[in-house]
């Protein structure tokens, strides 16, 4: 179709909304309190008996009630993540206050999850092998696939404009609010509800970390357990829950009175293309998403005041992510506030981004940068500001967050202060 043409004006988008659930509390108000305090939400294991199991800890979400949230019937019918998501998603129009009733089809849901519905998945498989097939759930499969938190979310709040999933491992809640500001941006809807949302704390996912070696085995001591850039790390504490955040057209939001958190104002990806669960030593990767980040967003990396880190406690990527920050920020690496939200809630796999991009965005307007907890003897290796064990009162005004995925997904977003 010649002299057809579409001029693409990229339109700017803020954050109104937060949502969430997680070990250190359900709400905004709890997780930023336990979030500014480092007060860890790692224990032992309640959901199911770790006899035998080499790792007993983890940061499970407690005192959740999905018919909190979610009508009873439909709470049956959704895995623990779907429930975790539908739930934050819940608070962040609540915190928002979006009409979504003006124009259902302008808005959209795009919550990403790394493993989906493990519960499910391990439930029925339990019963296909002592019941038999005829007594698996006809529910099984649209419990258990990871598209379900945004689908479930559309159903619940009458969200009819873009609906997606990703499914990138620990980066799928970077590359879902990614997505979700690019379908804004280029005007395809003027609001997405964009997030992750995870409940991998079960029998099934606590082995398959463990037998990858990838867990914290610090089972007597839990609350010190995940500790990321010491020297005495030895693997990530497994988190759960879900961080929600409705992205919306700036123009709207300001013509609707809106309470902003900040502008949404870049996303960077890359692909290591090495390994199944190794990052790039070099951090060449993982720095390119840094820096394509910032390039998006119109921001020299001089400007950068704070950088919530992927930062899992492990040997291999947190020395890695050092290097990446030096790579992508250069001399101003070393005057740069860095931070591992993990230290205090564990690591949510594909709701960690979006859980890390909530604790970003609710610290920018505290005025307060959060800790990493647990950091007592540095690694050499691992040598930025890392903010040490106790908050600091500090104006961010252009922050970067970081989510880093098995199978070398990384993936950068940047989030700039909002002052009207």
């Amino acid at each position: 179709m010649t002299g057809m043409t579409r001029t693409v004006e990229y339109r700017r988008v803020v954050v109104t909304g937060v949502g969430v659930v997680s070990a250190i509390g359900i709400g905004k108000g709890a997780f930023l309190d336990a979030l500014l305090a480092g007060r860890s939400g790692v224990r032992q294991i309640q959901r199911f008996d770790t006899t035998g199991y080499p790792v007993k800890i983890a940061a499970e979400v407690r005192d959740f009630d999905a018919q909190d949230f979610i009508d009873k019937k439909m709470a049956r019918r959704m895995d623990r993540f779907a429930q975790y998501g539908a739930a934050a998603a819940a608070m962040a129009l609540e915190d928002s206050g979006y009409p979504i009733a003006e124009d259902p089809y302008a808005v959209g849901a795009l919550i990403g999850s790394g493993v989906g519905g493990l519960d499910t998945f391990f439930e029925q498989i339990e019963i296909l092998l002592h019941k038999g097939p005829t007594r698996v759930s006809p529910f099984f499969i649209p419990m258990m696939i990871p598209n379900m938190a945004s689908a479930c979310s559309s159903i619940i709040l009458g969200l009819q404009g873009p609906v997606n999933a990703t499914c990138t491992a620990c980066a799928a809640g970077n590359n879902a609010m990614g997505d979700a500001f690019n379908i804004i941006r280029r005007g395809d809807a003027t609001a997405m509800f964009a997030g992750g949302a995870e409940a991998a704390v079960n029998q099934v996912g606590m082995s398959a970390f463990a037998a990858l070696r990838a867990l914290s085995t610090r089972n007597d001591e839990p609350e010190r357990a995940s500790r990321p850039f010491d020297a005495g790390r030895d693997g990530f504490v497994m988190g759960e829950g879900a961080g929600v955040l409705v992205l919306e057209e700036l123009e709207h939001a300001l013509a609707r009175g809106a309470h902003i958190y900040g502008e949404f104002a870049g996303y960077g990806m890359t692909g290591d293309a090495s390994h199944l669960t190794e990052p790039v030593e070099s951090g060449e990767p993982a720095a390119l998403a840094m820096t394509r980040a910032l390039r998006d967003a119109g921001i020299e990396p001089s400007a950068v005041d704070y950088i919530n880190a992927h930062g899992t406690s492990t040997p291999l990527g947190d020395a890695m992510e050092t290097k990446a920050i030096k790579r992508a920020l250069g001399d101003h690496a070393g005057k740069v506030m860095v931070s591992s939200s993990k230290s205090i809630f564990g690591h949510c796999l594909g709701a960690a981004g979006a859980l890390e991009a909530a604790a970003t965005l609710l610290s920018m307007e505290a005025g307060k940068v959060p800790p990493t907890i647990n950091l007592d003897v540095p690694d050499p290796e691992c040598d930025l500001d890392y903010v040490p064990n106790v908050a600091r009162e500090a104006r961010i005004g252009v922050a970067v967050s970081n989510s880093f995925g098995f199978g070398g997904h990384n993936a950068a977003i940047v989030l700039r202060r909002w002052d009207g």
